[in-house]
């Protein structure tokens, strides 16, 4: 007999590629962000075999939400079973199983189980939960779907383009950290900041809305969910985009020693090759884009990174 307020659902896609890869690019979860868009960061707690318990934090109908899982992975049977070990109120159990089942050499269906409850098996919750998968499931496999094809085609390759800026800073991680953590601050301390506002319900899970200016004056609207490791780490996921970018994610990383800190700005992004033309002219390509999107990126991060070092060295 079924448990009062349990519920089960099931979504699934035909991807043209070979099940075997499928399955590689969903075992391996630092693709998630790249291929996920709900997904803005996992982290490994332990691994022990083909078991793991693994750290997520995502977006769930807006909100950002984390939660510990514990995962079985069956290379053979092509099969990811999941559970979530800790869950984030409203939802009191979860869990489900990856299945990936060859069609053919080249085709596969991929199939995605999940099983929850509500806290409280409240009727409201439970419909926000459903809501929340059917969401995140028919979103997530589109987007496997397009990544595996994409890149089993090779026509993912221009359109991604990852860097990084490094500036050495004669200060502490903590007083770096700080900078970057207190993003509220940043149209009081960054020039190219028009307007910002940040939410932080829960520590190290924040949302950070701003206006950028780019060199020529005109300002753009981007918001992140930021995911905050004191004082080394500040991962992001951009969840209003750029026209010009369909994915942006990144991170700033802190590297202590003795004599003071490196501090590196990561940025992946993925080209947006239907705005180009509106955005750069009609005669730009990928290739304009890609050194446009680097330059424009690269010079907030340095700017960024240039009043960290300011603001870190003033306080030694």
């Amino acid at each position: 007999m079924k448990q009062l307020g349990h519920r089960e659902m099931e979504h699934e896609v035909t991807v043209s590629a070979p099940a075997a890869a499928v399955y590689r690019l969903i075992a391996e979860v630092e693709n998630w962000p790249r291929i996920f868009p709900p997904t803005v960061h996992v982290g490994h707690i332990e691994r022990s075999g083909q078991s793991e318990r693994i750290r997520i934090w995502a977006t769930a109908n807006g909100e950002a939400k984390n939660w510990t899982s514990r995962r079985v992975l069956d290379p053979v049977a092509l099969r990811i079973e999941f559970r979530q070990e800790v869950s984030t109120p409203p939802v009191a159990a979860m869990g489900g199983t990856w299945l990936i089942e060859p069609i053919s050499d080249g085709e596969c269906r991929v199939r995605l189980l999940h099983d929850f409850r509500a806290v409280d098996d409240d009727p409201g919750d439970l419909a926000w939960i459903e809501k929340a998968v059917d969401r995140n499931s028919r979103s997530e496999l589109a987007a496997l779907k397009a990544n595996v094809e994409a890149t089993t085609t090779g026509s993912a390759d221009d359109l991604m383009l990852s860097f990084e800026d490094t500036v050495r800073i004669d200060g502490a991680a903590k007083d770096v950290y700080d900078f970057i953590n207190e993003a509220q601050l940043w149209k009081e301390r960054l020039p190219h900041v028009a307007r910002v506002s940040l939410d932080e319900h829960t520590p190290g899970l924040q949302i950070l809305e701003m206006e950028t200016r780019t060199k020529d004056g005109s300002t753009h609207t981007t918001k992140s969910v930021r995911v905050c490791f004191p004082h080394s780490e500040i991962v992001y996921k951009q969840i209003t985009l750029p026209a010009l970018m369909t994915l942006h994610t990144g991170h700033w990383r802190l590297d202590s020693d003795g004599d003071g800190v490196t501090a590196t700005s990561q940025h992946t992004v993925v080209i947006n090759t239907a705005n180009i033309a509106k955005i750069l002219g009609a005669d730009a390509g990928v290739a304009q884009a890609r050194e446009f999107i680097r330059n424009a990126l690269g010079s907030n991060s340095l700017a960024t990174l240039g009043h960290a070092k300011e603001y870190a060295e003033g306080r030694r």
